[in-house]
């Protein structure tokens, strides 16, 4: 794995934070930040994903299978909503 250093400048309150939290987790600030950044990139790529395979939707051809399902079939054990 590839390392590199970047200077971080964070507002001290926004600091102390991290500071507690991390000492909380057991973490050093540093696998903090890697893992708060890591994260927030999934998320970012999650929405993406999810926008790109949006946009490729067929939704009338999706609203027409939905409304096909189950019909003529009788409800089967355990298909009751739950209350």
């Amino acid at each position: 794995m590839r390392k590199s250093n970047f200077a971080l400048r964070l507002q001290a309150s926004l600091m102390d934070e991290v500071r507690k939290v991390a000492e909380t987790e057991g973490v050093a600030i540093n696998q903090f930040i890697n893992v708060a950044v890591a994260e927030k990139l999934s998320a970012l790529r999650t929405e993406a994903y999810f926008a790109e395979r949006a946009a490729r939707a067929d939704i009338p051809r999706a609203l027409d299978i939905l409304c096909r399902t189950g019909k003529g079939k009788a409800p089967v054990k355990g298909d009751a909503l739950a209350n």
